[in-house]
């Protein structure tokens, strides 16, 4: 049954060409919202806190500070709304999914940049 699954996916859902991008790396992702009959382009630009799944049906996660709280919002890859991804800064983690991100602040919130 996964099987045929899989060759559904593959065959007929379109991928989209996406920058390569993991956790810890801060992103501006550029989406369309609808409101009523009009359509804008809005971004959103956080720090990835993980991927996962595979293939057409694959997430991921970002985080953002909007003044004092913290908003995450889960984009899949192949969302049609989305426009572009931009990668604007590669970060350094040890982990693929870095969940205790959410509880530091402050100068204890920074992620080390990676070198190119």
């Amino acid at each position: 049954m996964e099987n045929l699954v899989k060759f559904v996916q593959d065959e007929f859902v379109t991928k989209k060409e996406v920058p390569q991008f993991q956790s810890g790396d801060t992103i501006t992702v550029y989406y369309e919202i609808k409101e009523g009959e009009k359509t804008r382009t809005q971004f959103f630009k956080g720090t990835v806190i993980q991927r996962r799944g595979s293939g057409a049906s694959e997430t991921f996660t970002i985080r953002k500070m909007s003044g004092t709280v913290g908003v995450e919002r889960i984009f899949p890859i192949n969302l049609p709304a989305i426009q572009k991804i931009e990668v604007n800064k590669q970060g350094r983690v040890r982990r693929a999914r870095i969940f205790y991100f959410r509880e530091l602040t402050g100068k204890k919130a920074r992620i080390q940049e990676r070198r190119r």
